[in-house]
């Protein structure tokens, strides 16, 4: 219980820490926002449905952490990106460290699949955006 009460009390710091300082659609923000949904999501799917309910829990909170913090041009992969790595990293966290590690892994796999997911969808946004201005640049009139 001691456990359960420093966890949610480190999520709601950290969740203002983010809150106050960061701009919209920062991947630290979806990161941040992505492993706390994912802790989150973890201990109620842990209560309600044991490991697999942990599992989908991690998900789902994983998931819904990036999609709440992220622009909503980059919305869907970030929440892609979110729910695999919270997924994942619980299951190989808690293969490796039981209950503890796998909340530490469902934290760290969906801050970086929310992170790697945001970053893809910035770059294909801008290689989008340079080769719209190359072709408007280059275009020949007869």
């Amino acid at each position: 219980m001691k456990l359960n009460t420093l966890l949610m009390s480190a999520t709601l710091a950290t969740a203002s820490m983010f809150t106050a300082t960061a701009y919209a659609d920062s991947t630290t923000r979806v990161a941040a926002a992505s492993a706390l949904g994912s802790v989150a999501g973890t201990a109620i799917g842990k209560n309600m449905g044991g490991s697999t309910g942990a599992t989908i829990g991690a998900a789902l909170g994983g998931a819904g952490g990036a999609a709440v913090a992220s622009d909503k041009r980059h919305r869907t992969e970030s929440a892609i990106g979110g729910a695999i790595g919270g997924g994942a990293g619980y299951t190989v966290g808690k293969s490796m460290g039981g209950t503890n590690g796998g909340y530490v892994g469902s934290a760290l796999g969906a801050a970086g699949g929310a992170a790697l997911g945001n970053k893809i969808s910035k770059d294909k946004q801008y290689d989008s955006y340079q080769s719209k201005k190359w072709k408007k640049k280059h275009r020949k009139h007869h």
